[in-house]
């Protein structure tokens, strides 16, 4: 690749009609994480509209790098807001790759690279189908959640504590 300069990419563009997802509201707030994108902004923004109401379902993207950072977002906001239903779909965004020659004779290289992209749709509302793959509810005992705990008597260990090492005198002061 040393004849070559890396020269445009062209990306497919996300849209909200294309998300993957089935039985979304019209009135969805669509958080786009990208790799640059400060935690701290997005749930601040986030948590601003869903405690005015103005949105009460909220679909979280990330695309290559960045889904990391919108799977965490997405898992912050389920906690404050104790959001009980949750769907997580998986897709793949095209990118193409334009790579120039240096040298005169060569042709254009182009690479056709897939790059996984995450859809997190949390709502405060039931779905209309929570049957789709990728549905989750908050249904049950979460596992964070102790359990309650019967009386057992501590087993006693049968390892035997070492005494501390002691230093010689003559240790110390040499």
């Amino acid at each position: 690749m040393d004849n070559y300069y890396k020269g445009k990419n062209v990306e497919e563009e996300l849209e909200r009609s294309k998300i993957p997802i089935k039985g979304i509201p019209e009135n969805f707030l669509w958080m786009q994480v990208k790799g640059g994108s400060k935690m701290q902004n997005l749930i601040a923004h986030a948590s601003g509209i869903l405690e005015d109401k103005a949105a009460t379902v909220v679909v979280w993207t990330g695309v290559g790098v960045a889904i990391a950072k919108a799977i965490s977002c997405a898992e912050i906001i389920k906690r404050q807001f104790s959001i009980p239903h949750q769907i997580t779909k998986l897709a793949y965004k095209s990118v193409e790759e334009y790579w120039e020659p240096k040298v005169d004779g060569l042709e254009t290289i182009v690479v056709k690279r897939q790059i996984p992209v995450i859809h997190i749709l949390l709502s405060m509302e039931e779905l209309v189908d929570v049957n789709q793959l990728g549905y989750q509810s908050a249904v049950g005992k979460k596992f964070w959640e102790k359990e309650a705990h019967t009386s057992k008597p501590q087993q006693q260990s049968n390892y035997k504590s070492k005494k501390p090492f002691k230093h010689k005198k003559s240790e110390i002061n040499a």
